[in-house]
């Protein structure tokens, strides 16, 4: 087998090695406790897109610090109970994707939703500053300030936020909640499930945003975390405060956040992933201590994985 990073038995063991902040737990309570006091102000705007079976929605909220999140919706029709729902993350710099893609779960009676990240390359606001995109450098976002001013804790925030407003929809079996997304999806696939634990199974796909420690560490921070050497680069060159700075992004390493997780998991990693190296994955993967099955591409990277799809689906297919 090609090995890019540590052999299969010893990812099997690796738990990280980026820090976790001593007032981790506090932190996240506080953010919460933030988040408790937004009101979302849901708008639901009729898409242009049309399906014979479902009703499909531009669908709009107010996150923390003011930011308008976008989403797309979708409610299948004529249904008569409460049905499951399946929410959907996508990558870094990306957006929702199309309304087509959703489809499949429509069509067996899933509501679906599909959140752009703030600020990224679909509709959502990054309110820091000036409204609109700013596309990338989102995990150092905040950085060189307090903790509670970090872009992917609010990005976080939106995804807890997003699934209460879904569990809230009269359509909605709130016990019946799905997750998925690949890589920035994955994280927050993660991030959300240990924020909200309610949410029932989840189906991370290569996770990014895990052990930044680790990756930096490899050298590579590059791609999809080339920001953190520009970070070192233009303002920490000398390396004076990395302990700080890998302190800080421990606030926001999904490895730290596992411990939360309470949902089903189906996880799916990459072996030979040069943008978020398996390491880091099975970080998260070696923590989280909810039911959990492991799937494993021995001989792929970050790029599509055939039969990834249909096994999500599968798995999400008795929500």
């Amino acid at each position: 087998m090609p090995v890019l990073d540590m052999s299969l038995e010893e990812l099997k063991e690796y738990k990280g090695i980026n820090p976790c902040p001593e007032d981790f737990d506090e932190y996240w309570s506080r953010a919460l406790k933030e988040l408790d006091t937004v009101d979302p102000c849901i708008e639901y705007i009729p898409s242009n897109f049309k399906t014979s079976f479902a009703d499909c929605f531009d669908m709009y909220f107010t996150g923390v610090r003011g930011a308008r999140i976008y989403a797309k919706c979708l409610k299948p029709k004529n249904t008569t109970q409460k049905g499951p729902a399946l929410i959907m993350f996508h990558g870094y710099r990306g957006n929702s994707g199309d309304w087509v893609e959703k489809l499949p779960y429509t069509a067996m009676g899933y509501t679906v939703v599909a959140m752009d990240c703030r600020g990224q390359g679909g509709l959502s606001e990054d309110v820091g500053g000036n409204q609109g995109t700013t596309y990338g450098g989102h995990i150092i976002r905040g950085l060189s300030e307090s903790p509670d001013n970090l872009m992917f804790r609010h990005i976080f925030l939106d995804t807890v936020l997003l699934t209460r407003i879904v569990m809230n929809m009269e359509n909605v079996d709130s016990e019946r909640i799905g997750v998925t997304g690949y890589s920035q999806g994955g994280g927050l696939t993660l991030a959300c499930a240990a924020l909200e634990p309610r949410i029932k199974k989840i189906a991370p796909v290569y996770p990014f945003l895990s052990d930044y420690k680790r990756v930096w560490e490899m050298d590579l921070a590059k791609d999809a975390y080339e920001e953190l050497n520009y970070y070192f680069r233009f303002f920490d060159p000398l390396h004076e405060k990395e302990d700080e700075v890998f302190t800080k992004l421990g606030y926001i390493d999904v490895k730290n956040l596992a411990k939360y997780i309470k949902s089903e998991v189906l996880f799916t990693a990459t072996l030979l992933d040069n943008i978020c190296p398996p390491s880091t994955q099975f970080a998260v993967y070696n923590r989280i201590s909810s039911d959990k099955k492991l799937r494993v591409y021995n001989d792929f990277g970050h790029e599509n994985l055939p039969m990834t799809n249909d096994a999500i689906f599968q798995f999400m297919s008795d929500l």
